[in-house]
């Protein structure tokens, strides 16, 4: 199922959507986590106008995560990208180390820590402690089971899988993920806050992989087999693709961008849950094991200045 940005039914929790008014952010939005992918979640919904508080365990990082959606918000403004005064965005934006110190009145609670299942469950059952009955609680995981992260919570009505692109702010899509238990008013709520960020939304049902990962995953694999027996080189193979099938990056590129490590995180999810036809190449566990992780390292399948 396929929607374009557009606005939805006034679900609980949302702003007013009345008189064919475009679609309204939610007033307050969380983001748990402050890496690449939390950090540019946060900046999303920030510049759409939203008040954002972003978790972070560590004080550090929270400041780092701060400094870095300035920058990339500067850098968007100078380029002609974003209308409003970057600081102004910056204005909306606040940290803090502690889940349990998120604002009662948070609309969306975004997780978007690392794909480990146990903390993940720990921190979302968490922010549903601290946050009100009708907020809408959202994992950014790209692999892992929403039915399973549900079980930890009490109102799993009202959870589902966000699953946003990298880079967050110039990606045109998020990946709506629903479980059985999910509700009509929350995949409402989800779909007008997606084209609020002028993003375009797909609904898939919770599976492994859902539908972006599971097919990403396979052609990324087969890339990083078509190196490891020498077919072609990280370079060929992505013009190939790029010149060939219009894709807009490369399987072993985008591996890179993605990072090693979770592009075999994922792969061993789904080897364990959908068989052998995602099974990790040996490439790339030895990559890993070097610490060529992509462009966060410097080296990947290609490397990074």
């Amino acid at each position: 199922m396929t929607h374009g940005p557009h606005p939805a039914g006034t679900p609980a929790g949302t702003a007013e959507e009345g008189g064919g008014a475009p679609p309204a952010p939610p007033r307050v939005a969380a983001v748990i986590g402050g890496g690449r992918m939390g950090a540019g979640i946060a900046q999303s919904f920030a510049t759409a106008g939203s008040r954002v508080v972003l978790v972070e365990s560590d004080g550090g990082r929270a400041a780092a995560a701060l400094a870095s959606i300035g920058e990339s918000l500067r850098r968007a403004h100078g380029r002609g990208h974003l209308r409003e005064d970057p600081e102004a965005v910056v204005g909306r934006l606040s940290a803090t180390t502690a889940v349990a110190e998120l604002p009662a009145d948070t609309q969306l609670v975004v997780e978007a820590v690392p794909e480990d299942a146990a903390l993940k469950a720990r921190l979302l059952a968490a922010a549903e402690q601290a946050v009100g009955p009708k907020t809408v609680i959202a994992s950014n995981t790209s692999s892992l089971s929403l039915t399973e992260l549900a079980a930890v919570l009490q109102r799993p009505d009202r959870f589902l899988g966000m699953h946003f692109f990298n880079p967050v702010p110039a990606s045109a899509l998020v990946e709506l993920v629903t479980t059985d238990a999910t509700a009509t008013q929350t995949v409402d709520a989800a779909l007008a806050w997606t084209a609020a960020l002028g993003k375009e939304d797909v609904v898939v049902s919770d599976s492994p992989g859902f539908a972006s990962s599971r097919l990403g995953v396979a052609l990324g694999l087969e890339a990083i087999r078509m190196v490891e027996e020498g077919v072609a080189d990280a370079e060929a193979i992505d013009r190939a693709m790029t010149l060939g099938y219009r894709h807009p990056m490369g399987p072993l590129r985008l591996t890179d961008l993605v990072g090693l490590d979770v592009r075999l995180a994922i792969a061993d999810h789904l080897h364990a849950t959908l068989g052998e036809r995602f099974a990790p190449p040996r490439l790339l566990r030895e990559k890993v094991a070097r610490g060529e992780l992509g462009r966060k390292s410097g080296q990947g399948f290609h490397r990074w200045g």
